[in-house]
């Protein structure tokens, strides 16, 4: 069986090292985004996984192609079409300079997608899992109602549907708010995940006696928000919540919780500094997590510790995309922290 991903893929260009915009003189250039990010790590765990997509008839579609299918990512349903690839501009921080994301998406192939671009059905042929995030429909009207057509098909077809709640604020500009759209798709879904503050500014949930700019962030206080949503959306049976502690762009904290049929786990702590590169943490905990649940359905605890280990990891490596294996997530999940050279 196969696993299913569908959002925007785009071009991500960044000062090289820590330098700011303003001292920048060449970007390096990859490719990132939240569903291709998951679907890039499950693919690394030896998952049959598809990533759904539209990109243009161009060099630089054909190249986020050909960078995917590196990965050993199936492409076979993605549509071609529109004018250009999105494009987000990252400045990495460090210490206590926050790192700085500029989005160039608007009008891309992908913020221009129209109901009946994608063959759902022939997508989900021998696929058992879908998987999409709140920064899909906050791209555009079109984006947000073919995100409805892929979960009503999944659904249709016995498919589990998991999401990302994944809010943006500088995305959410075509006419309806966050919480309407999504409490129709995320009311449609198996399985959630969300950071500190996803439920907070997406639905109103907000954990008791909490802190995020604080640096320090108590599991247990995430089980309300778990709570919440599980009575708002009967359909889910999982509920995850990342836990990241920010001391410093450098220096994070990291954890994560989940809510399952009415169980909660908690998964270990990491304390991880120096940060390498943060974007695509949460996405590297949800490929890892959907992972989990599928390798271990009976052991909740275990699917937890392998998201949070491998999200963990993630902090290590440049790109959005987690590059590490399931033997190094399963090293670190067995409590080998120590980074020692492997020869």
């Amino acid at each position: 069986m196969k696993i299913v991903t569908f959002g925007e893929i785009m071009l991500r260009l960044v000062p090289p090292g820590f330098q700011r915009f303003t001292q920048a003189r060449t970007l390096e250039a990859t490719y990132g985004g939240g569903e291709a990010n998951v679907a890039v790590s499950l693919a690394n765990y030896g998952e049959n996984v598809e990533f759904v997509t539209r990109l243009p008839k161009n060099d630089l579609g054909d190249a986020c192609l050909a960078s995917l299918r590196g990965y050993g990512v199936g492409t076979g349903n993605i549509a071609r079409g529109g004018e250009r690839i999105g494009i987000y501009f990252l400045e990495t921080g460090a210490a206590q300079r926050a790192s700085k994301i500029i989005y160039d998406r608007a009008g891309s192939s992908f913020a221009t997608i129209q109901p009946g671009s994608i063959d759902w059905k022939a997508v989900f042929a021998g696929a058992d899992w879908f998987h999409w995030t709140g920064i899909t429909p906050a791209v555009s009207q079109g984006a947000a109602e073919v995100c409805r057509e892929a979960i009503l098909a999944a659904r249709e077809m016995g498919v589990t549907v998991s999401c990302d709640l994944n809010y943006r604020a500088k995305l959410w500009k075509w006419g309806k708010p966050a919480g309407e759209v999504m409490s129709n798709l995320v009311g449609m879904c198996d399985v959630a995940l969300g950071n500190e503050e996803d439920a907070e500014k997406v639905f109103g949930i907000q954990a008791p006696e909490s802190d995020v700019t604080s640096g320090k962030v108590e599991s247990g206080h995430y089980r309300y928000v778990c709570e919440k949503l599980a009575e708002r959306f009967p359909s889910l049976k999982t509920i995850s919540i990342t836990l990241r502690g920010s001391l410093s762009a450098s220096h994070n904290t990291w954890s994560g919780v989940l809510w399952h049929i009415g169980e909660f786990f908690t998964a270990p702590t990491y304390d991880i500094i120096p940060i390498i590169d943060r974007v695509g943490g949460g996405d590297s905990f949800m490929g890892g997590l959907i992972y989990g649940l599928r390798k271990y359905p009976a052991d909740p605890q275990k699917a937890l510790n392998f998201a949070a280990a491998a999200a963990c990891l993630k902090h290590s490596i440049i790109g959005d995309f987690n590059a590490v294996s399931m033997a190094e997530v399963e090293t670190l999940m067995a409590g080998d922290a120590s980074g020692r050279v492997q020869r």
